[in-house]
């Protein structure tokens, strides 16, 4: 994760001519855990999965930084649901 950051952060000083964000979305809900088919694997899934955010949460958060005056720039943007650990 750190490495993203810190080559988005270099991009963005090196440029005022573009705006960078990071968007780092917690567990978000896709179909990721009904295509696994190692059980042991399947059944940390879902309890992972316990809370979920819906996947237009993330875009939301995209449309708001895209939607913001040419002036500004959002840097980091972190999407967790409530009550997720990490």
């Amino acid at each position: 994760m750190f490495a993203v950051w810190a080559i988005s952060e270099g991009l963005r000083q090196e440029s005022t001519d573009i705006r960078v964000t990071v968007i780092s979305p917690g567990v978000t809900e896709t179909e990721l855990a009904s295509t696994i088919t190692d059980a042991e694997a399947a059944e940390w899934v879902e309890g992972f999965r316990e809370a979920v955010i819906p996947a237009d949460a993330i875009a939301r958060a995209i449309a708001f930084v895209i939607e913001q005056p040419v002036e500004v720039d959002v840097n980091e943007i972190i999407v967790r649901p409530i009550g997720q650990m990490s």
